[in-house]
């Protein structure tokens, strides 16, 4: 299929609006030929993955960008970084990297992005609205984005993001086109107690077996309550969106594409129905646990994707008048925005004085900020066991949020099985 160009991207391919979007539109329109594209389309927004340092070519593009005089078009939020830049002092990696990976942030702000820092740009204010097309990275991001929003975005990797944020273009292809979006494979709950229906806990670990199963369809998820948080539909998509290559889910009830299953599935039958029961569930959440000697934790991590307000709050309340008991480390993960919000509720102090620590910017899988830990490594999330072992060498135990405060508190590892056992 022959890509069509309108005036304005010709004129920026001549170079006539410039050497930075002549680049940029450079790479746009390689893309759109490279998958299949016959047009561009404008977008409302962009959130950039690119600022992460992985490696000095990532700042080598950036400061070509910069250096031809780049600037975003549209509304662009930035991901985490590779360090908390509000307490650049809790890094605990090479001191070189962390002098690049600082001034590869100062790069994307110089070119007009907003310095959000965070993997859930769906918790800022503003947000896309139902319909809106964007360029979204980062692979939470992507998978809400498109579920619970509602809003269009392919999955766009690093230096295509910000080339999309530049030229406020984007291919017409993927999930920005409504035949793509359609639900594939049916995932229908089978056996499940309504307990562990009504469990925060169930949703990551659906979302892992789900990521896990579903190759690159579009999973519809049938069976689970109407109406579900936006909290427990993030953590179905982050999971889902790391065991696999999931960039867009419908919940039934939940998400708004998907009203009802006929409605998800676009009228279409599923290619595939599969019955999810206990046995599947418990075997999921197994795999999210490396450790072998579980007795020692040493380290709870929490926040990935980032903590919203909603999940700060469960956190307040399961501390209550607690401490962290002696020898372990208790890191929340969140953006500078919520953590403002939690610090005028008087949340951020009454942690501290609990012994957690809130990081901001980064993620505790991505950044060296875990000291020494004496055992295993604890989590909530589905994506921070999924990536963790790999990236920053730990073993991990994963549990629900209760269980993660009561290890930290008592410390010793303390998990509820009966909940798995009565399913």
């Amino acid at each position: 299929m022959t890509l069509v160009l309108d005036d304005s991207d010709r004129a920026a391919l001549a170079g006539e609006l410039g050497p930075a979007y002549r680049l940029a539109t450079r790479v746009i329109v390689q893309v759109a030929e490279a998958i299949g594209a016959h047009r561009l389309l404008d977008i409302t927004g962009a959130h950039i993955d690119s600022c992460l340092y992985h490696g000095r070519s990532g700042l080598d593009f950036a400061e070509r960008l910069v250096d031809a005089g780049a600037a975003v078009r549209v509304p662009t939020t930035l991901n985490v970084a590779s360090l908390d830049l509000r307490h650049p002092d809790l890094y605990r990696g090479d001191p070189e990297t962390a002098r690049l990976a600082r001034r590869l942030t100062e790069r994307y702000e110089e070119m007009g992005c907003l310095p959000t820092w965070t993997c859930a740009p769906y918790q800022l204010e503003q947000r896309p609205g139902f319909g809106e097309h964007v360029a979204w990275a980062e692979s939470n991001a992507i998978v809400f984005a498109n579920s619970v929003l509602g809003a269009r975005t392919d999955r766009y990797g690093d230096f295509i993001d910000i080339c999309a944020a530049i030229t406020g273009r984007a291919p017409a292809a993927g999930l920005h086109l409504d035949d793509n979006r359609r639900g594939e494979a049916v995932f229908r709950l089978h056996g499940v107690s309504d307990r562990l229906r009504d469990a925060d806990v169930l949703f990551p670990v659906l979302g892992h077996l789900i990521g896990g199963r579903t190759g690159n369809r579009i999973p519809v998820i049938d069976g689970l309550a109407d109406g579900l948080s936006e909290d427990r539909l993030k953590a179905i998509g982050a999971a889902a969106a790391s065991s696999g290559s999931v960039a867009m889910f419908h919940a039934v009830g939940s998400t708004p594409e998907a009203p009802t299953l006929d409605a998800a599935l676009g009228g279409r039958d599923a290619t595939e129905t599969i019955l999810v029961t206990p046995a599947e569930l418990r075997g999921a959440r197994d795999q999210l646990t490396t450790a072998t000697d579980t007795d020692r934790v040493g380290a709870i991590c929490v926040g990935t994707p980032h903590y919203s307000v909603g999940e700060f709050a469960r956190l307040v309340d399961l501390i209550g008048s607690q401490r962290v008991a002696s020898g372990v480390q208790f890191l929340v993960s969140t953006g500078r925005y919520v953590l403002t919000e939690v610090a005028l509720r008087g949340w951020a102090d009454r942690l501290g004085d609990a012994g957690v620590r809130i990081i901001t910017d980064t993620c505790t899988y991505i950044s060296p900020l875990l000291a020494d830990v004496d055992g295993a490594v604890m989590t909530d999330s589905a994506k921070w066991a999924y990536y963790a072992p790999g990236n920053i060498g730990v073993d991990v135990v994963f549990a629900d949020l209760g269980e993660c405060v009561a290890t930290a508190v008592s410390g010793r590892l303390t998990r509820d099985e009966s909940m798995w056992a009565d399913a």
